[in-house]
């Protein structure tokens, strides 16, 4: 199985970041139902790894959060751009989430993320140089932003690489607690 653990986004996102999804011929636009925010890429496992890392990700506690994504960027040289993201606020709830699946999945046996985490949304990868054109597409959605959501749970995915794109498939969901309520001491 190949594996990856994300946050799931909204539908009404979603439709939204759709409309960011044009102005790039050479970009191979990421399928809405396919739009996510990675915290873990595993990769290939066996069904034994995939039950491990299953038990330690359902340990992971943490609260429910509320995201924000923010501007458009890309990733590779100016010379090769590999893909096109949104970004994200940044979000110490968000860090601390993706710390704590990270640590489940190293204590389920594998190797330690060789990336700094930089949370994202990829909408398109590239098969060509768009060139001029992206730093004019990056120019008009710079100040790109949605409305904040609410992180309640988090997902272990498995993905099937087809001729037609990938295939993700939810395998577990793991629900988020909410936030403990302060209680206001009347002043006297």
């Amino acid at each position: 199985m190949r594996l990856f653990v994300a946050i799931d986004l909204p539908e009404d996102l979603r439709d939204r970041l759709t409309h960011l999804q044009q102005g790039l011929p050479t970009a191979r636009w990421v399928p809405p139902e396919n739009m996510h925010l990675t915290l873990r890429f595993i990769g290939e496992v066996d069904g034994h790894q995939a039950r491990d890392i299953d038990a330690a990700l359902a340990q992971v506690r943490a609260e429910r959060f509320a995201l924000t994504l923010s501007g458009v960027d890309s990733f590779g040289s100016g010379a090769k751009p590999r893909s096109l993201w949104v970004g994200v606020q940044p979000n110490p709830a968000l860090e601390r989430l993706q710390s704590k699946v990270e640590k489940a999945v190293k204590s389920a046996g594998l190797p330690p993320e060789g990336r700094k985490f930089k949370p994202h949304i990829t909408l398109a990868r590239f098969k060509g140089n768009p060139r001029e054109r992206l730093f004019s597409y990056l120019s008009r959605n710079a100040l790109f932003r949605a409305a904040p959501f609410t992180v309640d749970e988090f997902v272990l995915y498995s993905s099937f690489l087809a001729q037609q794109g990938a295939i993700y498939t939810p395998e577990a969901a793991y629900p988020l607690v909410r936030p403990a309520v302060d209680v206001a001491i009347p002043a006297e």
